[in-house]
């Protein structure tokens, strides 16, 4: 029986490490009472339950503003700046392949953030044909300019791909 009181004792232990509460350990008494759960209780209502896993959320697109040569702008968390497509009458994207390699999508893998002066209501998403969500503002799927850097706007009031593209201001108009 000191084998069965070991198996016992070992198997108290591993079951300790697996999230549940710590458990105390009895000292087994050699008898087979050792091994059968509590009168009245069940095998089960003396284990510990097994916790499951959360999900982290999923951080969503920062959009906020920030002063341009063009007044107060959209801008990303990375100082992107952040443009539209006129040619857009919806809020359902239209550029796409040598379009959206030129002037990439502003994505988002969760609820897009506002920073600034940006209003949380005009924040949108729309699904775009390869099923990644592409953030909007006032209606319009928003943009970069693929050959800018941080804090740069170089193509505003630019036609390119049948349309102008033009920086946002606040209220999701584009900039004069």
């Amino acid at each position: 029986m000191r084998a069965h009181g070991a198996l016992l004792v070992t198997l108290a232990l591993a079951l300790g490490g697996c999230g549940g509460e710590p458990e105390t350990v009895a000292q087994p008494d050699d008898s087979a009472s050792a091994l059968s759960p509590p009168a009245g209780a069940s095998p089960s209502s003396t284990a510990a339950p097994i916790p499951t896993p959360t999900p982290a959320p999923a951080t969503g697109t920062v959009v906020g503003t920030a002063d341009s040569e063009f007044g107060e702008i959209l801008f990303d968390g990375t100082g992107q700046a952040i443009y539209l497509f006129d040619k857009e009458a919806t809020a359902q994207p239209e550029c796409y392949d040598d379009c959206a390699e030129a002037w990439p999508p502003v994505l988002t893998e969760g609820d897009p953030v506002a920073a600034g002066n940006v209003l949380q209501g005009q924040l949108g998403v729309t699904q775009r044909t390869d099923g990644t969500t592409q953030v909007s503002y006032a209606g319009h799927p928003l943009y970069y300019y693929a050959n800018e850097g941080a804090n740069q706007v170089l193509c505003h009031n630019v036609r390119e791909f049948g349309g102008l593209w033009l920086v946002v201001t606040a209220s999701g108009d584009p900039a004069p």
